[in-house]
């Protein structure tokens, strides 16, 4: 067969040397760069500026806020229906209501008997209280240590479960939505969730569960997190400051103006009715907890800080875990605001002022992960 010519397949007008190439290049990108390419880069200067704008404006509007709260707001113990549960000799602990409490676990071996013994040493009746330990661990020999840990307790008369999956499906929403399909929650009215390096303080539950007993629009209360490791270095150090702007501003302001503001993930008491309402846990992000809280807002219901009520927990204190927070904290607010944006949009149900509220809100969580995804923590 004749050998087939290559310009029979290639064009004359490619025919050429490589130094040609190159300058056929250079000539092509000398024709788009202007007419296209600059309007590009100016398009993306217009939208950095009003981001910048945006993230100003926003800042300037929590400082004003916060020191309005700070000075004029009453406390939230004013601000709505609050009345401690009382001990009653006749009613015994009828009067107190069932509350289940989740501690989701993945391979704590260093925290798990802190968090189990918090937890465990709760002032409420003991009747009234149900401990659910979710541990997802893939060690046996950790899953034998949280176990037994359990055992110890269930031993000294404190109603608590030990509860493993066969698989880990939706990670940390998959065991938080697999808990509440239990038999025994159907008599449980309220759920805490704390993540194994949280230990609340005995009148936890106390404090807390008189907003949702007197106050039945309210679904979830969030306590704040305090950092008992805050000092170990300087990466906890600059994540507390970060931190407690979040924790001091922007919550206490998003609950003070009863606008939106996302749960925490762990540290907060949920009215179970209220999570059904929403739909339940979903794990189609890594960030849960906002998804549920985006639901859970959209249908009405209202959240409560409480910025007195403090809960112990650690800060990570090696870059690996903090690339791991950081990743999830920066990259689901991403997913969820895809999924979730025109569902925002077309919600009816809340007030104009806290439904654009939310918008805002969401709107901002988009601009910022922007400008965070060339950040290496948005790389799986």
């Amino acid at each position: 067969m004749a050998q087939i010519s290559p310009k029979l397949l290639i064009p004359e007008s490619f025919q050429v040397s490589r130094d040609d190439i190159t300058g056929q290049l250079g000539l092509i990108w000398e024709l788009i760069k202007t007419p296209l390419i600059v309007p590009l880069l100016q398009l993306g200067v217009y939208i950095c500026l009003a981001m910048s704008l945006m993230l100003f404006m926003e800042r300037v509007y929590m400082g004003i806020v916060i020191i309005l709260v700070k000075l004029f707001w009453k406390k939230p113990e004013k601000r709505y229906k609050f009345e401690f549960i009382q001990d009653d000799v006749e009613l015994g602990s009828s009067n107190f209501p069932v509350v289940l409490i989740q501690i989701p676990m993945f391979n704590e071996k260093e925290v798990y008997k802190i968090s189990i013994g918090a937890a465990c040493g709760l002032s409420w009746p003991s009747d009234r209280l149900v401990i659910q330990v979710l541990d997802d661990s893939t060690d046996p020999a950790i899953k034998l240590m949280v176990e037994q840990e359990c055992q110890r307790w269930a031993s000294k008369g404190i109603n608590i479960t030990y509860q493993i999956r066969e698989n880990r499906t939706g990670y940390k929403a998959g065991a938080l939505k697999e808990g509440l399909k239990r038999s025994y929650v159907k008599h449980c009215e309220y759920v805490a969730i704390f993540d194994a390096d949280f230990r609340p303080e005995p009148d936890f539950l106390r404090r807390s569960i008189p907003f949702l007993v007197n106050n039945p629009d309210i679904a979830l209360v969030q306590a704040r997190w305090r950092f008992v490791n805050a000092d170990e270095c300087l990466l906890t150090r600059m994540q507390e400051m970060s931190l407690d702007y979040h924790f001091t501003v922007e919550q206490e302001v998003g609950s003070a103006t009863h606008a939106f503001f996302g749960f925490n993930g762990t540290a907060g008491i949920w009215r179970i009715a209220a999570i059904n309402e929403a739909g339940g846990w979903k794990d189609r992000t890594t960030v849960e907890d906002m998804d549920l809280a985006v639901r859970a807002s959209l249908r009405g219901w209202k959240f409560v800080y409480l910025g007195d009520l403090q809960v112990k927990s650690e800060l990570p204190s090696t870059f690996k875990a903090f690339r791991f927070q950081q990743h999830r904290w920066s990259c689901g607010p991403a997913n969820l605001f895809r999924k979730m944006v025109w569902e925002i949009i077309q919600n009816k149900v809340r007030t104009f002022a806290v439904n654009h509220a939310a918008k805002f809100h969401f709107f901002y969580i988009f601009i910022m992960l922007i400008d965070l995804f060339r950040n290496t923590c948005c790389r799986k």
